[in-house]
């Protein structure tokens, strides 16, 4: 006779097929009999019957023993390149006229660019407006005094040693219709700095699970899972100053100092006895 073990899958009609098979519910012929084997069903209607197969119902699977940490990796590395993000601007009695004479402002500016070795590539257009402005007398009565137009742009710079004299190229292409909105120290290569830090995380990293095997008095095992989450502290700031030496013009100045490049890792060691 073939071994039934229960499944746990809902299935009346199985149930029946198999009590069929083993208890001969075909040759039933005494009405008790027939009452047992029907009261069968009903009690088993929870479950149906597999032939052959392992009883999957009652097994739990093993949680592997395990400790599972996480560490930040950081490297500082100088940037290599600056983000200049500035707008010319108009003032006209026309909407018309304002925007023309900031398309002539918007055209110097990308000359002097061009002229100071900018690849057109990294020059992009960020905004390109028109709108107009009012003055208010005492009494809140509103006067239209003329249209403003600007034209924001951003602007990378990847010589890093250049990023003073290209500003101040643009701002003497310009003139004072000009407004610098950021000038700022960048990374654009994080690679080397990503595959520093994810070394130093992994490192850090292993050394606590080492710590916490010592501490339990058990035996570090494999490595069971690792996950990743970048944490770049990335982030422009400011570094401008004039530098006036004697005999010369003031020229701007762009002061790179360092930024942190971080990741941060969540890895899982299983532990064991030793035995």
């Amino acid at each position: 006779m073939r071994r039934l073990q229960v499944l746990c899958t809902p299935n009346l009609t199985a149930v029946a097929g198999l009590i069929s098979e083993k208890v001969g519910l075909r040759v039933m012929a005494k009405r008790n009999f027939f009452v047992v084997a029907i009261s069968s069903v009903v009690l088993l209607a929870s479950c149906s019957f597999g032939v052959g197969e392992k009883n999957t119902w009652d097994v739990t699977q093993p949680i592997e023993t395990g400790v599972t940490v996480e560490a930040t990796g950081s490297v500082k590395v100088v940037p290599d390149g600056v983000q200049f993000n500035f707008s010319v601007f108009a003032v006209e009695s026309t909407s018309r006229s304002a925007s023309q004479r900031a398309n002539v402002l918007a055209d110097q500016a990308r000359e002097s660019l061009d002229n100071s070795g900018v690849d057109s590539k990294d020059i992009s257009t960020q905004n390109v407006s028109v709108y107009p402005e009012y003055s208010y007398s005492q009494e809140g009565a509103q006067k239209l005094t003329g249209f403003r137009a600007t034209q924001s742009f951003a602007v990378t710079i990847r010589d890093t040693k250049k990023a003073g004299e290209v500003v101040d190229e643009v701002v003497r292409a310009v003139g004072t219709d000009l407004t610098i909105d950021t000038l700022a120290p960048i990374l654009l290569d994080t690679k080397d700095a990503a595959d520093q830090a994810r070394e130093n995380a992994i490192k850090i990293a292993k050394k606590k699970a080492e710590d916490y095997a010592k501490l339990l008095n058990v035996k570090l095992g494999p490595v069971i899972s690792v996950r990743e989450f970048a944490t770049s502290n990335v982030v422009p700031q400011p570094w401008l100053r004039a530098d006036a030496s004697a005999g010369e013009a003031t020229k701007t100045v762009v002061d790179l100092g360092t930024q942190e490049v971080s990741i941060t890792v969540e890895a899982r060691w299983a532990l064991s006895n030793g035995n």
